[in-house]
């Protein structure tokens, strides 16, 4: 594939990740509870991974020919947000501590992960990055097999999330080991995000039937 077509590609991907989002918001939250971000963070990575796979051998074609199917994934991601939001908000998490039983410990981090590739795996701006955009990326004349050019730019795109959310969620979790009291504040902050954003969400779908 080409330099440039690839540099492209990973300065478009960069500026969608950092747009916030559902990925952000549950990131912070993770940051500011969680011993490590690591299993929230590989949630969020594995479910692009999936959606990857998939884009890359045609299920993204066959969703963007189908506009009522993007809509049932956008009202379920709405639905998820708002029900991580509102445990959040009406339960804040405390953070983990270096005492926490193993088992304890474990459980916590499978669960983390599970959520992640839910938040991912449905958000629907992250679907709408590899359904529509990556196709515009590629090239038919290139030497490449297309489906192989999708998969090496969501890769791309992956990566982009990998390195942009390890800094968001690092940067919130140093804001805690700072300021620990700002930790119920942070929290609810993340919570109501992911109750707006399931809103913003739920709003624009509405918007769009009615046109």
């Amino acid at each position: 594939m080409d330099v440039q077509l690839l540099l492209a590609c990973w300065a478009m991907m960069t500026f969608m990740v950092l747009v916030p989002g559902p990925d952000w918001a549950y990131i912070i939250a993770a940051g500011t509870s969680d011993r490590t971000i690591v299993p929230a963070l590989g949630g969020i990575l594995l479910g692009y991974l999936v959606a990857v796979a998939a884009v890359a051998v045609g299920v993204g074609a066959t969703l963007a020919a189908l506009p009522w199917a993007l809509v049932i994934l956008t009202l379920a991601a709405a639905g998820y947000l708002s029900y991580l939001g509102v445990r959040i908000l009406l339960h804040p998490p405390a953070a983990a501590t270096a005492g926490e039983p193993g088992p304890q410990r474990a459980s916590r981090a499978w669960r983390r992960l599970a959520q992640g590739v839910g938040v991912s795996g449905l958000n629907p701006k992250g679907l709408l990055v590899l359904v529509v955009l990556l196709p515009q990326f590629t090239d038919a004349a290139g030497d490449w097999p297309i489906p192989v050019q999708l998969a090496v730019l969501g890769l791309i795109f992956v990566g982009s999330c990998a390195l942009v959310y390890s800094v968001v969620g690092v940067g919130a979790k140093a804001v805690i080991r700072a300021r620990p009291s700002a930790m119920r504040v942070v929290s609810r902050v993340s919570g109501a995000a992911m109750v707006l954003l399931a809103v913003v969400l739920v709003a624009e779908q509405l918007m769009h039937l009615t046109r």
